[in-house]
């Protein structure tokens, strides 16, 4: 076996692929594409791009292990076209951001950070700082995946009382990891200490802002050691200057490096260069771990932390591609929607008719669950890692097979139930049911059982209104004011009677703000509304490459 790693890595992890007797090659400046040539596994970190036109030159590549979290430096459908399988290390620096946090907050509540630059300036301030204790005092986590998780187990040590927010974890995760689950607004209006671990999204976008901070204890203190860009940063330096927060502490910035953030400057704000997954430890451990797990992958064929599409046959993967879109676009619309609510998620149900559910369902449940999980998560989810993740995150699966006696017979139903609600219950949730056209199209046909058609792609504006004269025109004229194009414009409704519940799916031409909800929702007889982002929109990441990768003439 040949290995190429691209870029460093620890020794460690160069002695486990160098010990079954491989070889291991450390290519020099422009030497790259000469190694890949005969390699069977490529290794890298951030710094290298692993391209179309770069694969093209590694016939026999098998494997591409990345040193770290984030694939955007490797193009995964020209991997995925080839059969290559991509992993990466996920959770490999969770402990030393978890740390860095714990360090941000003891030097938020005891100034740190202030004094000992008062020391080095002359003075002796003993009497004019005394800072607070963490006992007894309560800590709010946005976010509860596994550095939100890791700050949890080490603050209640220090025996905070530890609040989480995050609607794709359950009450019974959250139970057990000692861990109470609230509402975001519940969490920053009883917290002490507010602590970021969410992923960036349109939803998480400024999710600390004037409005939420307003609710925010007087004296309360902001860490932030996830994405710059969950903040609204003039909003938080306002907050700072006028003392109604006490402090924050930053690890990140909405801009990199931060030479014009209004946050520079102040006082009570303590501040690091984007270093809370940067220790020797975590180095080591991505090292280490991408070497193991390539290691294992060509020796025994074992795939940890896969980031793109098992290899499908090609009679396979023609059979199943358009199922597979459907369901994971299905599975997207549903939690963008579902996002938009205030019921936290502890269900997803999935019913197959037809050809959906001989095709095999296992592949079509991991792509609604991609689907789902992309919306709200940082680290990529596909048809290898959808359940375990889901799994993790406290989320309850349930499938059904149906016959459909009428209309379209091959259809996947996606429904999305709160938490508080039991199996079978589905007040509070929503469902979406879809089809394939053309072998090729995926389409809505109805939404909480009111039929309406739409295309599945693209920008769609959702809303739910009560069935009454003046709301197409209303909703037209807001649209047509700001400039935005309507491309369909698809209407449903429960009961042919005046005031009846209603529901529509507008497709939108162009790049559409997220604001433009908010004159929409301002009309009286909408209830509901949401703008939804599927592959096909302008400016929009397919929720789940992997899925929807081309696999061509395999």
């Amino acid at each position: 076996m040949k290995v190429v790693v691209a870029d460093k890595i620890t020794q460690r992890g160069i002695d486990l692929l160098r010990e079954p007797g491989w070889e291991v090659v450390l290519p020099g400046a422009g030497a790259l594409a000469a190694e890949l040539a005969d390699a069977d596994a490529l290794v890298v970190r951030s710094a290298t791009r692993v391209t179309d036109e770069l694969l093209e030159q590694a016939p026999r590549l098998r494997v591409i292990g990345r040193a770290g979290v984030g694939v955007d430096n490797i193009d995964l459908n020209a991997a995925t076209r080839r059969g290559i399988l991509v992993m990466n290390t996920p959770g490999g620096n969770a402990t030393s951001v978890a740390e860095h946090t714990l360090a941000l907050l003891l030097a938020l509540a005891r100034l740190v950070p202030q004094l000992n630059a008062a020391i080095h300036a002359g003075r002796w301030e003993k009497s004019g700082a005394p800072g607070i204790e963490l006992r007894g005092k309560t800590l709010g986590l946005v976010g509860f995946g596994r550095v939100g998780s890791e700050v949890a187990r080490r603050a209640r040590a220090l025996e905070l009382r530890v609040l989480a927010y995050d609607p794709y974890i359950s009450e019974s995760v959250a139970e057990e990891a000692g861990v109470e689950l609230v509402p975001l607004d519940e969490l920053v209006s009883r917290s002490d200490f507010v602590s970021l671990h969410a992923a960036l999204s349109p939803a998480t976008e400024n999710l600390i802002n004037a409005g939420s901070i307003a609710k925010m204890k007087r004296g309360a203190r902001l860490i932030n050691t996830a994405r710059g860009e969950l903040v609204d940063e003039a909003a938080l330096a306002e907050a700072l200057r006028s003392g109604h927060l006490a402090g924050a502490a930053l690890d990140v910035f909405a801009v990199e490096p931060p030479r014009n953030s209004p946050l520079l400057g102040l006082p009570n704000v303590i501040a690091t260069p984007h270093v809370a997954g940067s220790t020797e430890e975590a180095q080591e451990e991505v090292g280490t771990q991408i070497a193991q797990e390539v290691r294992d992958y060509l020796a025994e064929g074992v795939m940890r932390n896969a980031v793109n599409l098992p290899t499908l046959s090609a009679e396979q993967y023609r059979r199943l591609r358009p199922y597979l879109e459907l369901a994971e676009r299905l599975g997207s619309l549903a939690a963008q929607v579902a996002a938009g609510r205030s019921g936290m998620l502890g269900r997803v149900r999935i019913i197959y008719a037809g050809e959906p559910a001989e095709l095999g369902t296992r592949l079509l449940r991991s792509a609604v669950l991609a689907g789902v999980l992309n919306t709200v998560l940082d680290e990529k989810v596909n048809l290898v890692n959808s359940d375990a993740v889901a799994a993790a995150r406290g989320l309850a699966v349930e499938e059904r097979t149906r016959r459909r006696e009428q209309g379209f017979p091959n259809t996947l139903e996606v429904a999305m139930t709160p938490m508080h609600f039991g199996p079978g219950e589905d007040a509070g949730g929503f469902s979406v049911e879809g089809t394939v056209l053309h072998g090729t199209a995926p389409r809505i046909l109805s939404i909480d059982g009111i039929e309406v058609e739409a295309p599945l792609e693209g920008v769609l504006l959702f809303f739910r209104n009560r069935d009454v004269p003046g709301v197409i025109g209303l909703v037209g004229t807001i649209l047509g004011s700001r400039g935005i194009n309507i491309s369909t414009f698809a209407l449903g409704r429960r009961e042919a009677v005046r005031g009846a519940e209603a529901v529509a799916l507008v497709r939108l031409d162009g790049d559409v703000p997220d604001s433009i909800v908010l004159p929409i929702r301002s009309i009286e007889a909408i209830t509901e509304t949401c703008l939804v982002r599927l592959p096909g929109a302008a400016g929009a990441t397919p929720v789940s490459q992997s899925v929807s990768a081309r696999i061509g003439s395999e």
